[in-house]
């Protein structure tokens, strides 16, 4: 009988975010994969689990998913777990999960955070659509997404580093300096703060910004009308 690939989310900064399905089910399987074993040691041994911990991010992946498969098929279970939030989504693991359903393995998700939802949600900007994006190219093909971004009419979710930020704002004020935006840095920790204006007005003030910590961009459609922004 097939073992289970479970997709598990975890907390994005607080780590009272875990749910207790994603416990259980951490606690049971033969074996959790993560991108830096470290990181997740720390946030499983908050809530008691110590199952077996396997390496598993962009440099080891191509490599170890025919042996996952594997223990998979021979009836293994099998955890995929990111840093923080949701696996696949601008994390590791789309090909694992791909290749789990082409061998016809179950692939069950449990759900939890996830930064981009989240910062949609307390963004005050229409979510009825919208678009992810998440990292943009760091340089090949970079101003190209941009010029397709300026001009995309729904709602635009972006990641970004505190490395790259200011790059980014800088940028976003060149490309569409009147479209509304909201900054949300640190989503779930203590110093969650949400920042809006109009990409021009916020770069103006760059200066007073803390562009410390993880960022989530959310760029308002294309036509939103100025009096609904305020």
């Amino acid at each position: 009988m097939k073992g289970k690939l479970f997709v598990v989310a975890t907390p994005i900064g607080n780590i009272s975010d875990f749910s207790e399905r994603a416990v259980k089910t951490l606690s049971n399987v033969d074996y959790i994969l993560c991108e830096d074993t470290r990181v997740s040691k720390k946030v499983l041994a908050h809530y008691g689990v110590a199952n077996r911990l396997v390496s598993f991010n962009a440099r080891t992946e191509a490599r170890k998913i025919e042996e996952i498969i594997t223990d998979l098929i021979s009836g293994k279970q099998v955890a995929l777990i990111s840093d923080a939030g949701t696996p696949t989504i601008s994390d590791p693991g789309v090909r694992l999960v791909n290749e789990a359903h082409k061998n016809n393995i179950p692939v069950t998700g449990v759900p939890g955070a996830n930064a981009a939802i989240l910062a949609l949600s307390v963004s005050g900007i229409p979510t009825n659509s919208f678009v992810f994006e998440g990292f943009l190219p760091q340089k090949k093909g970079r101003q190209k997404k941009l010029k397709e971004l300026a001009l995309e009419k729904r709602t635009i979710a972006l990641y970004e580093s505190p490395f790259r930020i200011e790059k980014l704002l800088k940028e976003l004020n060149e490309y569409m300096p009147q479209r509304f935006i909201a900054i949300n840095r640190e989503l779930t920790k203590k110093f969650e703060e949400t920042i809006r204006g109009t990409a021009s007005e916020l770069y103006a003030k760059i200066d007073e910004i803390n562009l410390k910590g993880e960022f989530v961009i959310i760029i308002a459609p294309l036509d939103w009308e100025t009096e609904k922004k305020h």
